[in-house]
């Protein structure tokens, strides 16, 4: 399984899975799901070390591409991630909870 519906995220998140953000900064700032962390898909293989020690590991962008690449890549090196289809926003427009600023 490569992508998780928001219903999955949000029981994953009530979970304390961790969710990477893979926009960029400006993007992040923006609008993010709360509790995410950034690592830009440009940082992404110099920054893999980061990538915390998860059963599963959930994966964003903002609408599916760039968490789909990202997933890809970790699911390569052995780590079970996934992308979060319809990514920030289908989480925004779905009404739920978001974060602004830096």
């Amino acid at each position: 399984m490569l992508e998780v519906d928001l219903n999955a995220l949000d029981a994953a998140l009530a979970a304390g899975e961790p969710l990477i953000d893979v926009r960029e900064a400006d993007e992040f700032a923006q609008v993010r799901v709360p509790g995410a962390s950034l690592i830009p898909l440009s940082e992404f293989v110099a920054r893999v070390g980061e990538i915390p020690d998860a059963e599963t590991v959930y994966i964003i962008c903002a609408v599916g591409g760039r968490s789909l690449q990202a997933a890809e890549y970790l699911q390569a090196r052995g780590i079970n991630a996934v992308s979060v289809a319809g990514g920030t926003m289908a989480w925004y427009q779905s009404g739920r909870q978001v974060e602004t600023g830096e």
